[in-house]
């Protein structure tokens, strides 16, 4: 038996889910009856992680990103991991925002949570390596606590728990 437990503590998207449900609102999208005649729509570049919504004016487009959350949720992704920028406007009188996808834990991010767990008194150990954190104890009701404690804080980022041994 081993005498120390551990977990990672990561910040990771699924990708094909993401493309399913930009798919998805697409879809639902040419099929709506308020969306008749309109350039709404959204893309995905898969290389960069980044959403680009259009729509013919700022009221449509909080239609789209209302469609486009909906789907996401439903397949299970956090609406945490979405940075929206700002509203631009496109050719043609149209406007577009673009949606950066976030992944990973960055440093700053990772020290906050490493400098909550200590405050927190667990008798842990949290290191960072590179965009995740590796939270090590001998107790495994320690790392449960922990883990409690994580979920029920808000970092701004949806946190998942992997490599549990």
């Amino acid at each position: 038996m081993a005498d120390e437990f551990s977990f990672d503590v990561v910040s990771k998207l699924d990708l094909q889910e993401v493309e399913n449900a930009v798919n998805q609102a697409n879809k639902e999208m040419i099929t709506r009856f308020d969306f008749k005649g309109s350039v709404s729509r959204v893309d995905w570049d898969k290389k960069e992680s980044k959403l680009t919504l259009f729509s013919d004016d700022e009221y449509k487009l909080k239609s789209v990103i209302d469609i486009l959350q909906g789907k996401l949720t439903k397949r299970g992704i956090s609406l945490k991991a979405l940075d929206f920028q700002a509203v631009e406007p496109a050719e043609r009188s149209t406007v577009r925002q673009g949606v950066q996808m976030k992944q990973g834990i960055v440093s700053e991010k990772a020290k906050e949570i490493v400098k909550a767990i200590k405050d927190a008194k667990f008798k842990v150990q949290a290191s960072i390596q590179g965009e995740q954190l590796r939270i090590t104890s001998k107790s495994k009701d320690e790392l449960q606590n922990v883990m409690a404690a994580l979920r029920a804080a808000d970092y701004g980022l949806p946190l998942q728990f992997t490599n549990y041994r």
